[in-house]
């Protein structure tokens, strides 16, 4: 997976003076309502129910750009798009430009186009991102990424594996890894998300299934911790 760092952007630096502002930006498809007919984008009416409405919106924007992948035949495109856009809004500096109901929509507007170009991001992909600036619901995104990488496995019968570990993993070894979560669950195929978690202290973990309810610890945090347990140290004083 690219770095966050090179797929984000720096705010200050694209943002245009405000003597710019007024002429004409470059054009992006905003007919959402033909491209994502499913979706209605009425804000008038304040969503109840604090974290369950927010899943419930979060799943049908998830569903909606699934739909419209489907009928493209663009699911894995889509899939590979959603996961750049997981990367860039992960920065909190990219997510609160974005959120902050105070700056101007046409700036908004602009730094997104450039993360579509710089990104190569799919039209329908860029269109569901304008979506949500436009609907001010952009600080979903991250449930959104989490509901439509559920709907992704579902649809392409898809086993997501994350694997955990201290460094960075060769690839050979992360495809080792892929062929024995697909032995263990019988997916068609099998996604691997990495994690750099230096508490670990060495080795690593999967964790894969329905929201990774299941877990294989091969780390040495694992190990010491079941060594500590065998021998009891809790009640052992150390000579200083």
């Amino acid at each position: 997976m690219a770095s966050l760092q090179q797929t984000s952007i720096s705010l200050q630096s694209k943002l245009p003076p405000s003597s710019q502002l007024s002429r004409a930006l470059p054009s992006l498809n905003l007919s959402f309502s033909g491209t994502f007919p499913s979706l209605k984008l009425s804000t008038t009416r304040p969503l109840q129910g604090g974290i369950k409405m927010s899943a419930t919106a979060a799943s049908s924007y998830a569903k909606a750009l699934a739909d419209v992948a489907k009928s493209y035949n663009t699911l894995d495109a889509t899939s590979s798009d959603v996961e750049k856009v997981e990367k860039i809004f992960s920065d909190p500096q990219v997510l609160d430009f974005f959120a902050n109901p105070i700056i101007d929509i046409l700036k908004k507007r602009q730094i997104l186009d450039e993360i579509v170009k710089s990104s190569e991001l799919q039209l329908h992909s860029a269109n569901f991102l304008n979506i949500l600036v436009d609907a001010k619901r952009i600080d979903l995104i991250k449930e959104i990424v989490r509901e439509f990488e559920m709907v992704y496995n579902k649809l392409t019968d898809t086993e997501l594996a994350v694997v955990s570990s201290v460094v960075k993993l060769e690839s050979q070894h992360l495809a080792q890894i892929a062929k024995q979560v697909q032995k263990l669950t019988g997916a068609k195929k099998v996604r691997i998300k990495t994690v750099i978690d230096p508490s670990l202290i060495a080795g690593f973990t999967i964790r894969y299934g329905s929201s990774g309810s299941k877990l294989i610890d091969m780390s040495v945090k694992k190990q010491l911790e079941e060594i500590t347990a065998q021998l009891d140290l809790g009640d052992i004083q150390l000579a200083v």
